[in-house]
């Protein structure tokens, strides 16, 4: 069911807010919505309402014009650490917000609260996706019962009909600052890297935003290493380790796995420099998780292992030769549904049974 309420002309120069407080994939699934806005609206004002984590991609964005990052989930940790620094992080958050006079929020949050404040603080037209009735405070809302036959992004799309757009350019956009990418090219160089060499980059972790639950995306990091020893041997690729500081665990199985030596920059860039390390890279070979979106983001090539997630919601997209998503399926598989994660009682069997040659052939044909 489609609701829509106080339709009208938007004017040229509006005033729009995007509403998403969660991980890299999905805040770079609205860019190409942002695109869409800016195309048809290009005096336009777009402002951002993120977590802290990803304001790092955003703030890099030229399409958008001011991020508000700190999600109700960050506030809420402030507010454990310090009431008083909790309530004054959310005062300025809420001015920050209401001064800009925004026309038109887009919520992709799937959370009554944010539209709540939208409405409170004077946003007319508040156009979202209406899951288990959490878009009640909405004027225009989709009626979902969770992402299944297609695409996270293809979802998020669907509410330019609201605005009368229609959208040409689905890819998605990740811009990289020239300060970020003398920053890779340097890291690169210092750890023996050059222009010529076939450079492969692997994110064994890549599963930040599902915190505690992260594990569960997880290919064995002992079939990491089986993939990167193949890939230094027979094809002299240069293997470069990405990830942050929470995936030290993971990578150290891999470094001492290893017979050969990769680079390791785990915990060693920040999430400014990731993306122009991603574009430097000839292919990444991922977990479903941000570093494979912001790769398709990038145009590099990615092989993908997917378990408990379906990767028609949220693998790469566009779907593309250019990625090859590997599952094992069973019929438990995806047991991710409705953004919840059932304990697994099969020990993760269907990430565990992806082979590391099948990883391997699938690298090898996207590279010939």
């Amino acid at each position: 069911m489609i609701l829509r309420k106080n339709a009208g002309p938007v004017p040229e120069n509006a005033k729009f807010l995007i509403i998403n407080p969660f991980g890299i994939g999905d805040v770079l699934f609205t860019t190409p919505v942002i695109k869409a806005i800016k195309k048809r609206y290009r005096v336009s004002f777009i402002g951002y309402w993120s977590n802290a984590r990803v304001k790092p991609i955003l703030v890099s964005n030229p399409q958008i014009d001011k991020v508000f990052a700190l999600s109700r989930g960050d506030l809420k940790k402030i507010y454990q650490e310090s009431f008083l620094k909790g309530a004054w992080e959310a005062l300025k958050l809420a001015w920050g917000i209401k001064k800009e006079r925004f026309d038109i929020c887009l919520d992709f949050s799937l959370d009554h609260r944010y539209s709540l404040f939208a409405k409170i603080i004077g946003i007319r037209r508040r156009l979202g996706l209406n899951y288990k009735g959490r878009g009640r405070f909405l004027t225009s809302r989709i009626d979902i019962d969770g992402y299944h036959d297609r695409h996270a992004a293809e979802y998020y799309l669907e509410l330019l009909k609201f605005l009368g757009i229609q959208a040409l350019d689905k890819d998605l956009y990740l811009a990289v600052p020239s300060e970020s990418e003398i920053k890779a090219k340097d890291i690169l160089s210092s750890a023996g890297i050059g222009e010529n060499d076939l450079v492969i980059g692997i994110a064994p972790g890549a599963g930040g935003s599902w915190g505690k639950d992260a594990g569960y995306k997880h290919w064995p990091a002992l079939k990491f290493a089986q993939v990167a020893d193949r890939l230094i041997v027979e094809l002299k690729a240069k293997v470069v380790i990405l990830g942050d500081g929470s995936e030290r665990g993971i990578a150290e199985v891999i470094l001492h796995t290893m017979h050969n030596k990769p680079i390791d920059l785990i915990g060693k860039t920040s999430l400014e420099v990731l993306p122009a390390l991603i574009k430097n890279c000839n292919l990444l070979i991922t977990n479903d998780g941000g570093p494979m979106h912001m790769a398709a983001a990038l145009g590099v090539k990615t092989v993908s292992i997917f378990g408990p997630v379906s990767e028609v919601v949220y693998g790469p997209f566009p779907s593309s030769r250019n990625h090859v998503v590997l599952k094992w399926d069973m019929p438990c598989r995806p047991c991710y549904q409705n953004f919840r994660l059932p304990v697994c009682d099969k020990e993760k069997e269907c990430l565990k049974s992806v082979s590391a040659d099948e990883v391997f052939s699938a690298a090898c044909a996207l590279l010939s």
